[in-house]
């Protein structure tokens, strides 16, 4: 009987906990097995729809999309996976070694297909699809690829796209960014990527346990990306970018009444083609020119600003009443300050206002801006929009620097000297700016006193949202300096020994200044920044050469840039 009982028990206690782990099969934990056996036999298949065109003020596309084909490999199963590699690797070109390491490499999970090979033509796309019959475990996939029909053109602007990186997925994650994504990095791209991003659309369907095909389960349509149209004129684009020719420097040109840019080059550039394409051998030399092909030196470099900067000492100081449009100073090559000898580029003799600014006369900058003092100088650069950012779309915008004898005091533990007025009052000691702030603060003297903001994006869908109708413009100086000013700066070119007189013969006319900015230990930066036409000034230009010499250099690429532009009708 006690045996009996012991077998009776023992079955019973089985029974029970068979019961009990059917119940926690089916019961407890049986959706989740149930979504494991469905992802094991379910397939996903992402498409892409096409990232958002960038387009220029005509219309004319400057980055969209063209097709291309990814070969991918679904199957798991070890045997099926050698004969696609080998098949693929006659076709395509590529050692096996090669696309196995592309195996590993982006393999994710058994339930995503893996991508072997990348942007293929379509006659291998063509090739490689024909072995479904026997393998068909290959897909080959269409993925819109982005594209840039023009090149290297207005690159800086545009920026480039990528596989997103560790630290934009940390900061995109909540927005519905991934692995793997493409996303922007730098100028229009990364800028408006949300806008630009299209929405992923895919296949599923059902495989047996051997991985082949069953059955479609359902599919859901990629969208594509929103366009942007620029303020951008490639065909004035293409102008300045030309006549930069790889010369280290930044060009910008922009309407002085609405603060849209027509063209905004930095040199040297590249082509985000490759970044697109995976070319990783581009990709590295890129990355690794010490000339430093990604910075737009247009908004993310600070330089000296030199003579340019006399335009706001003119202004502070007529403002100010510390001078009048017929206060003169001797010029005989040089002045004392304390104990130091302050030279000048020439001997130029009596000069006023207007006439400094055509000959740029040091001495007599030197002599209104100990008039003025360093902190109004510093405190209408402020007006003018420098040492702050100009509120311009594109990332990473420089603020530039303009110092003052209390953050001297504070920072560098040191008193402001005379030595250090007369510095400030001609561009240089600590003074930084970029081109696109000189270009802003040149506007004011062409449009009549206004500060403009600056914008490159005009439209998004369709959807009008340039800058100029969202913030007003600030009157920052009195008109009547504003035309004092303008006829010194039309005199720079128009005077036949004006700094700006090799300009005088184009056939529109040019009012600006020159600035040859001190930048050791190399050879100065080259400035002009101007407007044109004179009486009606349709346009403001800056422009800048980076170790570039004196003045002069840049005139010689401002003259090439208005001569062309009159050529083609742009003017």
């Amino acid at each position: 009987m006690i045996r009996i009982r012991i077998v009776i028990w023992a079955v019973t206690s089985v029974f029970i906990f068979l019961v009990l782990g059917l119940l926690n099969l089916e019961v407890i934990h049986g959706r989740m097995y149930k979504d494991l056996g469905n992802r094991n036999c379910v397939r996903l298949v992402a498409q892409n729809g096409s990232r958002g065109v960038i387009l220029d003020r005509e219309d004319n596309i400057i980055a969209g999309n063209k097709l291309s084909y990814d070969l991918m490999i679904l199957s798991q199963d070890a045997s099926q996976r050698e004969k696609i590699i080998l098949n693929a690797s006659k076709i395509l070109g590529k050692s096996v070694k090669d696309l196995k390491n592309a195996y590993t490499i982006n393999f994710i999970s058994s339930s995503i297909p893996v991508t072997l090979a990348r942007n293929i033509s379509i006659k291998d796309a063509i090739s490689l699809a024909e072995l479904r019959v026997d393998l068909p475990a290959i897909i080959v996939q269409p993925n819109p690829l982005r594209h840039y029909p023009n090149g290297k053109l207005a690159s800086h602007v545009l920026g480039y796209v990528s596989e997103i990186d560790r630290w934009r997925l940390t900061k995109l994650e909540d927005y519905g960014y991934k692995t793997k994504d493409i996303v922007g990095f730098g100028g229009v791209e990364e800028k408006y990527d949300y806008y630009l991003r299209q929405e992923e659309g895919g296949v599923s369907f059902e495989v047996n346990h051997q991985g082949k095909f069953i059955r479609t389960l359902g599919f859901k349509p990629p969208f594509n990306g929103k366009d942007i149209r620029l303020s951008l004129n490639i065909k004035i684009q293409k102008i300045v970018e030309d006549s930069l020719s790889d010369k280290p420097g930044a060009v910008v040109i922009m309407d002085p009444y609405t603060g849209e840019i027509f063209a905004m080059a930095s040199s040297p550039g590249f082509n985000p083609a490759v970044f697109a394409e995976k070319s990783n051998n581009e990709i590295t030399r890129i990355f690794s020119d010490s000339r430093s092909l990604l910075v737009n030196r247009a908004i993310s470099s600070s330089y000296p600003a030199g003579s340019v900067f006399k335009v706001i000492v003119g202004s502070a100081a007529l403002e100010s009443k510390r001078i009048n449009q017929n206060t003169s100073f001797n010029c005989q090559g040089s002045t004392r300050i304390g104990n130091r000898e302050f030279k000048c580029w020439s001997t130029h003799g009596i000069q006023n206002l207007a006439g400094a600014l055509a000959y740029s006369c040091d001495v007599f900058f030197y002599r209104t801006g100990l008039l003025i003092g360093a902190q109004s100088i510093h405190d209408y650069a402020l007006k003018f929009g420098l040492s702050k950012t100009t509120s311009f779309e594109l990332p990473y915008e420089e603020s530039g620097f303009i110092p003052s004898p209390l953050w001297r005091k504070i920072n560098k533990f040191r008193n402001w000297f005379d030595g250090d007025t007369a510095n400030l009052s001609i561009g240089q000691g600590d003074v930084l700016v970029t081109p696109l702030q000189i270009t802003r603060m040149m506007a004011v003297f062409a449009n009549g006193g206004y500060l403009v903001s600056p914008y490159v994006v005009k439209a998004i869908d369709g959807k009008d949202v340039s800058l100029y109708q969202e913030k007003s413009e600030k009157l920052v100086i009195n008109r009547e300096t504003v035309n004092y000013i303008r006829e010194g700066l039309r005199r720079v070119v128009s005077d036949s020994k004006g700094t700006g007189s090799v300009l005088s013969d184009l056939p529109v006319s040019v009012a600006g200044k020159t600035s040859t900015a001190q930048a050791p230990p190399g050879q100065p930066h080259a400035w002009f920044a101007g407007f044109f036409p004179y009486k009606n000034p349709r346009f403001v230009i800056c422009v800048l050469l980076e170790h570039g010499g004196p003045g002069y250099v840049a005139c010689l690429v401002t003259k090439q840039i208005i001569q062309e532009m009159v050529n083609q009708g742009l003017i």
